[in-house]
């Protein structure tokens, strides 16, 4: 087991808590543009049989096995463990605050927020708009307050990078009395297109001010138009059910599908909810998996052809996306399929070639930074995201604003 060296710097937690699993991340530095992770980990099989894993920096293991003498195994027991053992390790660094990922902050939360009972409460009247996350993301939040009262919580908004969409970007076509009472688009993945948004000048500084569509693919998957780093319209609206099919979601639908499979099938809302949050995706489609990984090494057709409906639903959006912007100035992979899916990225790109998108095999298959071929008019790149580390930013500058806001 390695050891970390001992430190007096601030440090910062990151949460992104799921049903069974909580990962986290704890970030240190001079100030909130300059920190760095120093651990990441998850403890796993929450509810079960809790497992407790950790790394440092270099991705060295420092702790790795069940946790059978922790005390209580709700989250709160877990948490406060997580806490003893983060206070072992970084002997003489003092944890100053706790960021959460919070998938939904609907209409209310537009910026990271202060945890207060108050925010907590608002919080728990959106969980219909994101049944599968927003109630884990608050229990950890009330847990972490049970076990550590006094430490500052930030929660940090999935969908508040997309606020700057226009009107038309974010309105269905419904009476007005019901886009009034928050049934409209709002948009995931914030955190990811905005660390992209913040990095992608880095990379290309001729692109700062560009229109860029960028390919959040993972288990969950969404695309988002961006102009001069600005989120301009997105595929996932008002849950995170829309736009491409996932590992188990099925995207974009036929409203009428779901009124045929309750009028006909005898569905019920807890039958539509396991159909499209479970049983839908690539899972449905190949019979086999929710995992790129395993479609793409299988020899099953149905394997095959949902590798296929996704390249074909992803490559559609970047188009209307660029549609939607009026133009197309750069392609963006990102997350675990856009990271590492060489199949996925070169299928997507044959499809756009009508668009001028053309990528380098070898490029591709190194996953460099840009894998454009030289005769493409719009390159294309891969930058990998880093949510955790936006929501470290986020909430160490809100506790500073805390605190200017206090000294005034």
């Amino acid at each position: 087991m390695a050891a970390l060296s001992n430190s007096s710097e601030d440090a910062c937690l990151v949460i992104n808590a799921g049903s069974s699993s909580l990962k986290f991340s704890v970030f240190q530095g001079g100030s909130a543009s300059e920190i760095e992770p120093v651990v990441t980990g998850q403890i796993s099989g929450i509810g079960t049989a809790p497992h407790f894993q950790a790394k440092d920096a270099q991705r060295r293991v420092l702790a790795d096995g069940v946790l059978d003498e922790v005390g209580p195994a709700d989250r709160a027991g877990l948490l406060g463990f997580l806490l003893n053992w983060i206070r072992h390790e970084l002997k003489g660094a003092t944890l100053v605050a706790a960021g959460h990922r919070v998938v939904h902050g609907g209409t209310r939360f537009s910026a990271p927020v202060r945890v207060t009972a108050t925010v907590l409460d608002q919080l728990e009247e959106l969980i219909p708009l994101a049944p599968l996350h927003e109630p884990h993301n608050i229990a950890a939040m009330r847990a972490l307050a049970q076990v550590y009262p006094s430490l500052p919580q930030v929660a940090c908004f999935d969908t508040a990078f997309h606020q700057t969409q226009p009107w038309q970007s974010q309105t269905f076509a419904i009476p007005r009395e019901l886009t009034a009472e928050g049934i409209r688009r709002y948009g995931f993945h914030g955190l990811s297109y905005e660390y992209i948004a913040h990095r992608l000048p880095q990379v290309a500084p001729e692109l700062a001010n560009a229109h860029v569509v960028v390919c959040h693919l993972g288990s969950g998957a969404s695309l988002c138009a961006m102009r001069a780093g600005h989120s301009v319209d997105t595929t996932m609206g008002f849950t995170a059910l829309d736009g491409v099919p996932m590992g188990t979601r099925p995207g974009a639908i036929d409203p009428g599908v779901l009124i045929y499979l309750m009028r006909e099938k005898g569905y019920g809302a807890d039958e539509l909810e396991k159909l499209l949050y479970h049983k839908s995706g690539m899972l449905g489609v190949s019979g086999l998996s929710n995992d790129m990984r395993d479609l793409e090494n299988s020899d099953l057709p149905a394997a095959a052809e949902a590798v296929e409906l996704f390249c074909h639903n992803v490559a559609k959006q970047v188009a209307a996306l660029a549609g939607s912007m009026g133009g197309l100035d750069a392609v963006v992979f990102t997350a675990g399929v856009g990271e590492n899916s060489t199949l996925v990225r070169a299928r997507v790109a044959e499809k756009l070639s009508w668009l001028g998108v053309a990528i380098d095999p070898a490029a591709n298959r190194a996953k460099a930074t840009r894998i454009s071929a030289q005769e493409s008019r719009v390159p294309v790149f891969i930058i990998p995201t880093d949510e955790e580390r936006m929501i470290a930013r986020h909430t160490l500058g809100v506790i500073a604003a805390t605190q200017l806001s206090r000294a005034a």
